[in-house]
């Protein structure tokens, strides 16, 4: 049997864009022989996954997964929302929240990861899946908490268990049990996937994007002619408001609508009489910032013909 090298898989990946074991084997199963190789990949369709490189994946899923104070949330793109009722595909979504509260948030680590029960990595699993089902895919973002003492998970827009269109982790230190504070953590978990905070206290905000905000909200305040000490406290005023829009800690209560965030909590600890502080949150919203293809059938098929 043919030594298969590395620079021989290489150059089988670069032509193919199949996954390292997949070419391995085919380099072993053809005697090294590069083209035949191709052919052996395309037959089992493969290869067919690097066709499908350049074509948007903005659909898909978001998955979680909670562990003893820990969470993940990890977003899994696909084409069409139509993939994301897809048994196999689901599973690998959840598999990967799994994998990601192990092995923590890093997407190149997790790629190099070993997908469960196949024999290959996280990259060679997504490209197998890419020519099984036949849609290009991507593993876009993840996140991970960890030590806090309750995490309390929401999926938004679910369609199975754990797996949705927005995901929210919420973080909260307390000695309180757990059963006292699911209610409030789901709560604000679902206010987080309303609102999409910025930050959780006005100390996190980034302070170039404060500092951008504040000069907007100055120059604002100057067209009005008032004077200097006037446009001063209008500034203020403006840039509390923006605050109460952008932190977490700060925004009215969704759900009554006229409570502030700080406030509910306090409510809830001190019906409890025990400390309850919200320490973090992470939200992911299936496909945000990602530019769809709008091109209408009849352009699609123009392009085709070359007209």
């Amino acid at each position: 049997m043919t030594n298969v090298s590395a620079q021989m898989v290489k150059t089988l990946r670069e032509k193919t864009g199949a996954g390292m074991m997949d070419c391995k084997k085919a380099l072993g199963e053809t005697n090294g022989n590069i083209e035949e190789a191709v052919d052996w990949l395309r037959k089992k369709g493969l290869s067919a996954a690097a066709k499908k490189a350049d074509r948007v994946a903005a659909e898909g899923l978001v998955a979680f997964a909670v562990k003893e104070g820990s969470g993940a949330l990890i977003e899994v793109n696909a084409e069409t929302d139509f993939v994301s009722r897809n048994e196999v595909f689901q599973e690998f979504a959840s598999t990967l929240a799994g994998l990601v509260l192990e092995h923590g948030d890093d997407i190149d680590a997790l790629k190099n990861v070993a997908y469960p029960g196949t024999g290959r990595n996280v990259e060679e699993q997504l490209t197998h899946n890419i020519a099984t089902i036949g849609e290009n895919m991507a593993i876009r973002r993840a996140a991970r908490v960890d030590g806090a003492d309750i995490v309390v998970p929401y999926m938004h827009n679910s369609i199975a268990g754990g797996l949705g269109k927005i995901g929210v982790l919420i973080s909260l230190k307390s000695d309180a049990q757990v059963g006292e504070l699911e209610m409030l953590g789901k709560q604000l978990a679902m206010h987080v996937a309303a609102t999409s905070p910025q930050a959780l206290s006005v100390a996190e905000l980034d302070p170039i994007s404060v500092e951008r905000e504040k000069n907007v909200l100055t120059e604002q305040a100057k067209a009005s002619g008032r004077p200097e000490e006037i446009i001063g406290k209008m500034v203020d005023g403006r840039l509390k408001k923006f605050y109460q829009e952008v932190v977490l800690l700060e925004q009215t209560f969704v759900i009554d609508n006229e409570t502030r965030i700080s406030a509910v909590i306090e409510k809830r600890a001190k019906e409890l009489g025990k400390q309850v502080e919200l320490t973090g949150f992470h939200r992911i919203s299936l496909g945000e910032g990602i530019q769809k293809n709008e091109a209408d059938f009849a352009s699609e098929v123009a392009a085709t013909l070359g007209t």
